[in-house]
């Protein structure tokens, strides 16, 4: 799998903490929610903001900057905590297979790409199936699953 990272600059990095503070207060802006996620090497709970979309019943998080520390902390623990602080649920967290994300890049740029664009490997909500595929290696897809 390509080890692509599209790593924030401190402008973007200051956003984020802006955004990601407002998800976890319960304030979703477009779509965005707080989700935690062990750390691997310290174990400490560490929060990210993340845009959450539903297909066929099943809830994803696209991760458009690639192999993120978010992601390489997702794929460790396998599970997380999604939502406002006072209302987070456990989930697992699995990886989607490169064969099944170009038809959910497509659905994500569809709603996102105003928000990513710049950082999902050059896609646009017009690629081709055929680029859609050739950068599903380097976007990690995850689906979420509630714990109960």
């Amino acid at each position: 799998m390509p080890m692509r990272y599209d790593e924030p600059g401190p402008l973007a990095r200051a956003g984020n903490e802006f955004i990601r503070r407002l998800a976890e207060a319960g304030i979703s802006i477009a779509g965005t929610t707080a989700l935690r996620v062990r750390g691997r090497r310290t174990g400490e709970p560490r929060s990210v903001v993340v845009n959450t979309m539903t297909v066929d019943g099943e809830c994803y998080v696209v991760a458009p900057r690639g192999n993120t520390q978010w992601v390489r902390n997702a794929r460790a623990a396998g599970t997380a905590e999604i939502g406002p602080r006072w209302h987070r649920r456990q989930t697992r967290i699995v990886e989607v297979p490169d064969d099944a994300k170009p038809a959910l890049l497509s659905r994500y740029l569809e709603r996102w790409f105003w928000e990513v664009k710049g950082h999902v490997a050059g896609l646009t909500p017009q690629s081709s199936d055929e680029q859609l595929r050739a950068a599903a290696p380097s976007i990690p897809v995850f689906r979420l699953t509630d714990l109960g």
